[in-house]
């Protein structure tokens, strides 16, 4: 069964960094895009990047480009996404779902085995 697990998430100040980690379990994760999103209290939910199958596409959210990069590793079943220049706005649940496609999606329905969600909070 396809699972994934966030880490990485905790507490930090405006303009620092986090690396989260996206690790799959039962399943061969070359055959995925990988997406990252997230969720503050009061929102919905919102893509904020995403990796196709090969790696060879990402995407990301107007709001986190050029301050945060995705990343995966196939060989540690592994997607990453690093998280530069935080801001307050920043702050919410992340968490990572799997699509069986190439190509990612903008359709948030599509993707499956939610992770548990990691916690970002940006304060000072």
């Amino acid at each position: 069964q396809l699972q994934l697990v966030e880490s990485g998430g905790g507490l930090v100040q405006p303009g620092g960094s986090l690396r989260l980690s996206c690790a799959a379990s039962g399943f061969a994760l070359d055959y995925y895009a990988i997406g990252w999103f997230r969720q503050a209290p009061g929102k919905e939910r919102e893509g904020v990047s995403c990796i196709s199958s090969t790696g060879g596409h990402t995407n990301y959210a107007d709001s986190v480009k050029g301050r945060f990069t995705i990343s995966r590793d196939d060989a540690k079943s592994t997607v990453y996404l690093q998280m530069n220049s935080l801001k307050p706005e920043d702050t919410a649940v992340y968490y990572c779902a799997a699509l069986r496609n190439y190509y990612c999606s903008g359709d948030v329905n599509l993707y499956r085995s939610w992770g548990q969600g990691t916690q970002v909070t940006v304060s000072s």
